[in-house]
């Protein structure tokens, strides 16, 4: 299996997110910091955000707080949940045109049928999304940037696959000639992080809901990726013996019995819990498969916080690129 390295917590076995979140922003906020002083633009993130989903509301505003820390311009372009498709696509023309932005990300979902007027069409994400200039594209979702991480060509990546890579590589856990079992096969995660793995040279196995014994073929894997969206769906039966395991699952729990069973004595997150009425985990359940792992993600701070980390280097590169920098 995998071998491991980690001098940023307490437990070895623990891959920091936020840690390596915190080296990434800082190596980010330097270069741009040197391309100012060196005249050239800073770089500029466009967040399209439709109607106003909380949710959404506050991951935009945790970009827009996290380029201002790091020098870049941000611009939140807030539109009304009745717009139409047409008028969708011609601000995402108008940004694509800006010089100022180098980056164009459009916040997921957009408003569902609930939240438009009666009778008005529904937004088609699909469509909105392959308006986004490809060189602007820092979500890394138009076919052109989906295109290049299958040929293994240089494009923009999706933020939390490419963050899960990036903690892999920063703490020396190697790719090349390992089993990597990615479970999900989402356009967002799963695919990409399958992409990804095959282009470190990892030898790829994507499982999904129609996957026969799915605990059998995740036991094969050096490294396993849980990105399915299900409370501790995968144990101890899923996992080999000294695997590394990055766990994208991010999911809320409600129910008190339900926590402590998941983690009994915790309490950090019996305290959050009291307070908010819920409390975050993953895919995976990380108490009773600790002791088996050589290395793992917490759920929060493990793969969460590289997400916005890596909008901001997917913007960074967009700008490089606008300068015809390598």
């Amino acid at each position: 299996m995998v071998s491991s390295s980690s001098s940023h917590s307490p437990d070895p076995k623990i891959l920091d997110g936020k840690a390596v979140a915190a080296e990434i922003r800082a190596e980010i906020a330097q270069e741009v910091d040197d391309r100012t002083r060196r005249g050239l633009r800073p770089p500029g993130l466009a967040a399209v955000l439709v109607g106003d989903d909380p949710a959404s509301r506050v991951y935009v505003g945790s970009k827009t707080r996290a380029c201002a820390k790091a020098g870049m311009v941000s611009r939140t372009v807030s539109l009304p949940a009745a717009i139409l498709q047409e008028e969708l696509e011609a601000k995402l023309a108008e940004l694509n045109a800006d010089p100022e932005i180098h980056g164009i990300l459009v916040q997921l979902p957009l408003p569902g049928a609930e939240d438009r007027p009666a009778g008005a069409p529904l937004l088609d994400p699909a469509r909105a999304l392959q308006q986004v200039d490809p060189e602007k594209d820092v979500d890394g979702f138009h076919a052109v940037n989906v295109g290049r991480l299958w040929r293994g060509e240089d494009g923009f990546v999706p933020a939390t696959p490419a963050g899960s890579l990036e903690l892999l590589r920063r703490r020396d856990i190697p790719g090349t000639g390992q089993r990597a079992v990615v479970v999900g096969r989402s356009l967002i995660v799963g695919k990409p992080m399958a992409g990804l793995l095959l282009n470190q040279s990892a030898t790829v196995t994507v499982c999904h809901s129609r996957t026969r014994d799915l605990a059998a073929v995740c036991r094969q894997a050096d490294i396993l990726i849980a990105a399915v969206g299900r409370t501790a769906m995968l144990g101890p039966d899923h996992i080999a013996e000294g695997a590394v395991v990055i766990d994208v699952g991010m999911n809320r729990i409600t129910d008190e019995d339900e926590l402590e069973r998941l983690f009994p004595g915790d309490e950090g997150r019996r305290k959050t819990f009291a307070k908010r009425g819920s409390a975050l985990t993953g895919d995976v359940d990380f108490t009773a498969v600790r002791e088996k792992v050589s290395a793992i993600t917490p759920v929060p701070g493990g793969v969460g916080p590289l997400t916005v980390a890596m909008v901001l280097s997917n913007t960074l590169k967009a700008a490089r690129r606008r300068d015809g920098a390598p």
